[in-house]
């Protein structure tokens, strides 16, 4: 057995799951910061957790294109 090629796999695995989920922590956390009526955000604060949401999004679509044959055969 390729005993390096299992902990790339592995590394990018937990590296990849481990972006995706801060990016949308901090998506949401931004979200909440930006929503809050009781102080004042800044304007950039919103259109960062949006930038965060579609970066988590556009990871997940990019797995998905690793994982469905059809799209990379």
């Amino acid at each position: 057995m390729k005993w390096l090629e299992l902990l790339t796999v592995a590394g990018a695995t937990l590296t990849a799951a481990v972006t995706v989920v801060v990016l949308y922590s901090l998506g949401v956390r931004l979200t909440a910061i930006a929503g809050d009526s009781q102080t004042v955000a800044p304007a950039w604060v919103r259109y960062f957790a949006y930038i965060c949401f579609g970066l988590c999004g556009v990871a997940v679509l990019f797995g998905l294109y690793l994982i469905i044959p059809y799209f990379s055969g």
